[in-house]
């Protein structure tokens, strides 16, 4: 066996924990007596805590991180094309949980690549829907305006645009982008200007400076 086809198999016997756990060793036991606050968790300040949180969230347990997230969530929600196993899924819904997002859209097949969310959707809520009219009546119900992100004809330059403070971006499956069925559904098509040679770059790449240009106006 090549030590590619190692790294591989070693790739899939990992749990999202233990990816999770060797990208941010954290901290041991808690030491000194314990805290009285109920948002602490006893099992973790017994054995530590080693999971991808922040600090200022060291200890707490899942249910207190939550909750504490959604009382500071923005008023912005970002949805993602499923056709592929793509494991941008999980890149976008990272930096979703790293710019308190208020929920992620997961459009088409139900079953989707966490590894690369690193467990942090475990901290989000996380929608299913079975297509794109499915999303636009969601959407439309909970008055936001759907926001399309992609290079494609008719798109305005995201950079010059003031997006509405109540939306969703919605994102392609890499490669294809987005469906014409979602490009009909949308109320704006944004794109990200570029300057090199390549067609199109990383979804993942997009969404992350989609959601922090909504923050640079809103927050």
């Amino acid at each position: 066996m090549t030590t590619s086809q190692e790294q591989h198999l070693l790739r899939e016997l990992l749990t999202e924990d233990d990816i999770a756990r060797f990208s941010s060793p954290g901290v041991g036991p808690w030491q000194g007596s314990w805290p009285s606050d109920t948002r602490y968790d006893p099992e973790l300040l017994a054995e530590g805590d080693r999971r991808n949180v922040g600090d200022n969230y060291r200890y707490w347990s899942m249910e207190a991180i939550r909750a504490d997230l959604a009382t500071r969530a923005v008023p912005l929600q970002v949805a993602i094309q499923n056709w592929e196993h793509d494991f941008n899924i999980g890149s976008i819904v990272r930096t979703a949980n790293a710019f308190g997002v208020a929920g992620v859209h997961i459009v088409g097949r139900h079953r989707w690549n966490r590894r690369g969310a690193m467990v942090t959707d475990r901290y989000l809520e996380v929608h299913h829907h079975v297509d794109e009219a499915a999303l636009a009546t969601w959407v439309t119900a909970a008055g936001l305006a759907l926001i399309g992100v992609d290079n494609l004809p008719g798109s305005v330059p995201l950079e010059i645009t003031k997006l509405p403070e109540r939306c969703c971006l919605v994102f392609g499956s890499e490669g294809a982008g987005l469906t014409d069925a979602m490009v009909t559904t949308c109320e704006q098509l944004v794109a990200i200007t570029q300057y090199g040679s390549t067609r199109s770059i990383n979804a993942g790449a997009a969404a992350a400076i989609a959601m922090y240009h909504w923050s640079l106006q809103w927050r």
